[in-house]
């Protein structure tokens, strides 16, 4: 079974629009942990454009299920993490000027910081995930690392899909998963995955969890978060691999 990591970055997104106190991402965490959330992902960035420290804390001592958060390898951030604790992280690009996380990390050519990044976290029983593209090169570089996962991005099968270019897109994403389980790292995947889509990839071999945002915020302006948390879980409920 395909485990679901519900992003929350938007909801606080909606209240720094105006600098207020509601919508609250704490709250949001709760809803969907009761409508079957399996985890809840943050980003916390370097600018606090959404999600906040103190949503970070108060999430690390309220929900239920596991906190996962997402962040730059830069020193103030391993910081932060290793005072919170949180279950996992997962270490991703940054850039102040993007709109969202624009590709995967470059492993590659960080693999020596990164090795001696990672091990802290490892050292303090906090689960490490790189997110990186679909490229062996960085799969491998990603074993070599410390780290026990890795999160797949699906932007570019996101992009290709109903296109002529999906079936490329999932393969390499499929190829990708199988050469992971060869130097034992987990695979996660995410990014840019909807509720159309995401049926494709339920079909990925060693896939264990995806981690999905701004769909799932987006559907809940309409039918209320319980409801569009619901609606993705029997989706990868009922169409993953058995």
């Amino acid at each position: 079974m395909v485990t679901l990591g519900l992003n929350i970055d938007h909801v606080a997104t909606i209240r720094q629009a105006r600098n207020a106190i509601e919508p609250d991402p704490v709250v949001a965490a709760a809803i969907a942990e009761i409508a079957g959330a399996d985890a809840i992902t943050v980003h916390l960035r370097e600018d606090r454009r959404h999600i906040n420290d103190r949503d970070v804390r108060i999430l690390k001592q309220t929900i239920k299920t596991r906190l996962n958060l997402e962040m730059a390898a830069s020193l103030e951030m391993q910081n932060i993490a290793l005072e919170i604790q949180p279950y996992s992280v997962t270490l991703v690009p940054e850039n102040r000027q993007e709109l969202t996380t624009e590709g995967g990390l470059d492993v590659v050519n960080q693999k020596d910081y990164l090795k001696e990044f990672v091990k802290p976290f490892t050292d303090n029983g906090i689960i490490v995930s790189l997110f990186v593209d679909p490229d062996f090169k960085q799969v491998e570089a990603s074993a070599d690392t410390g780290a026990q996962f890795i999160e797949l991005h699906t932007g570019q099968y996101a992009e290709a899909f109903n296109t002529d270019n999906e079936h490329v897109a999932l393969k390499n994403l499929e190829e990708a998963a199988v050469y992971a389980d060869e130097f034992e790292l987990r695979v996660n995947a995410g990014h840019g995955l909807n509720y159309q889509n995401v049926k494709g990839i339920l079909h990925i071999k060693n896939l264990e969890e995806l981690n999905i945002g701004h769909s799932i915020i987006s559907r809940a302006v309409f039918t209320g978060l319980d409801r569009a948390v619901r609606d993705m879980k029997y989706i990868l409920d009922n169409f993953a691999l058995k």
